[in-house]
């Protein structure tokens, strides 16, 4: 029994290895090899949320370092590299996103909100100082304050 729970054990770990592959490529210098790396490091996997492309595990990430090492090797820019992909996933694959009419939502929305916020709170307190003004000027009329006093009177000649 001791036997075949271990056996099963030892399979259950070696099937976890299979799938745990390495990327290994053969760079022609370490010039290449960090370029390498910075553009995987610098490129968000489509896949992911907010995973680059060099610490995915995600198949399309696989195929897109694989992709990479390829147009290396046919000796693109990283420019052009980063181009292609733009073009293939859209501006999602890029963590700084240009400024141009797609984006202006995104990088000056939080900006606009803040100002919007800031400017309700003005209004806000701008109406309640002068409601409360308001209130104080109008919260008697000469006869209700006529009224009050002989109310007050009254109230103290009966207590006494």
């Amino acid at each position: 029994m001791k036997r075949l729970l271990l056996a099963c054990i030892l399979g259950a770990s070696l099937i976890g290895m299979a799938n745990a592959a390495i990327d290994t490529y053969e760079f022609k210098d370490e010039g290449e090899r960090a370029r390498f790396r910075t553009l995987t490091e610098e490129l968000r996997c489509p896949k992911c949320q907010n995973q680059n492309i060099a610490d995915s595990n995600a198949p399309i990430a696989t195929d897109l370092r694989r992709e990479i090492f390829r147009m290396l090797e046919e000796g693109k820019s990283n420019a052009q590299i980063v181009d292609f992909l733009v073009l293939r996933y859209g501006d999602f694959v890029l963590y700084k996103p240009p400024v141009n009419a797609r984006t202006y939502l995104l990088w000056y929305g939080p900006f606009a909100l803040l100002g919007l916020g800031v400017l309700g709170l003005g209004v806000l307190v701008l109406r309640r100082r002068k409601g409360a003004k308001n209130s104080v000027q109008a919260a008697l009329s000469v006869n209700e304050r006529e009224r009050l006093s002989a109310l007050l009177q009254q109230n103290s000649q009966d207590s006494k």
